[in-house]
């Protein structure tokens, strides 16, 4: 008798727990995958399709850094200056006294960005605060940063400047002193 009982038990248990399990809801459908972030769709013309000149030589490069290097003297921002022919290869380098080392090889990057791209390397930062972050995977010395900026000269990219040291703004402010020679 007794496990007549203990059987019927476990039976009426078993059972409860099958009813119990069964008025409860359905778990909810997984939420839809995020749309992905439009790619901007195709434009008419190709984007900054500025062609390379011929390379900006020494002396013009010495002319456009010692334009950046006075603008970051009279507002005391010590900075590292970097200015790039159009292939991205250091062609004149300022390091002012006290400026972070950390920042020698991000002037150089934000330069060197600004030149092989063809465009500001402040595109770049726009594009990762707007979620487009694939472009950090376009080149490991990629500058996402402000402060790079292209030299270009009657329509043609004769090289590029870059900045680093200060916060975004000012490393731009420093570089489109030195960019700003070139006409």
């Amino acid at each position: 008798m007794r496990r007549f009982m203990t059987a019927s038990l476990m039976v009426m248990a078993l059972g409860s727990a099958g009813q119990a399990l069964a008025q409860q809801p359905a778990t909810p459908a997984a939420a839809p995958a995020p749309a992905q972030p439009p790619s901007g769709g195709t434009p008419d013309k190709m984007p900054f399709d500025i062609p390379y000149g011929t390379p900006i030589n020494l002396e013009r490069a010495r002319q456009i850094l010692s334009a950046a290097e006075a603008e970051a003297n009279k507002r005391h921002w010590k900075m590292n200056i970097a200015v790039v022919d159009t292939h991205g290869e250091l062609v004149h380098f300022a390091h002012m006294d006290g400026a972070q080392y950390a920042s020698i090889t991000i002037s150089q990057n934000k330069a060197r960005t600004a030149a092989r791209w063809r465009r500001e390397s402040r595109v770049f930062y726009s594009a990762y605060e707007t979620g487009h972050t694939s472009v950090g995977t376009l080149d490991p010395q990629l500058a996402a940063s402000p402060g790079g900026f292209p030299l270009i000269e009657n329509g043609t990219i004769i090289g590029a400047i870059g900045c680093s040291g200060g916060t975004g703004d000012q490393d731009a402010l420093i570089c489109k002193t030195g960019a700003d020679l070139i006409k």
